[in-house]
């Protein structure tokens, strides 16, 4: 029997902060923890939360961007937002599903600011929502 509590982890795009946060929380606590993501808005996973990952030996190269709706119907323990919007959009999941949210900064798109300063603010909230998850898996 899998006795792992299920957390499901919301943002708009599911394209930088939740996937970070999934592998995350998989790679640091995945024995206690099933996780998925997904976004109210999904797009395609950055290639600049792929590589900082990586720089902490963590693989999210193979993760996909899911909509919110591939869940519907499915019951988790905890649902974490990491954005306003998704927690302003986050739709309800039946059973007893604990919501959490702490907004992280939305890393900039490619058309603002220089390469290293966008992977420098992808380094900094790859390692605040670490931080973070690291307190909530401590709970």
């Amino acid at each position: 029997m899998n006795d792992k509590k299920r957390v499901l982890i919301l943002c708009t795009g599911n394209s930088a902060r939740s996937q970070m946060a999934e592998g995350l929380l998989r790679h640091d606590a995945g024995e206690r923890f099933d996780v998925e993501s997904a976004g109210t808005k999904p797009g395609s996973v950055r290639s600049e939360a792929i590589a900082v990952m990586r720089e902490v030996g963590i693989d999210i190269s193979g993760h996909r961007s899911k909509s919110v709706d591939e869940f519907a119907g499915r019951k988790f323990d905890y649902v974490i937002t990491v954005c306003d919007n998704a927690k302003e959009n986050c739709p309800l999941f039946l059973g007893a599903a604990e919501r959490l949210h702490r907004s992280f900064e939305d890393p900039p798109p490619q058309s603002e600011r220089s390469e290293e300063e966008r992977m420098n603010v992808f380094r900094r909230v790859r390692d605040e929502i670490r931080e973070y998850l690291r307190e909530f898996a401590r709970t």
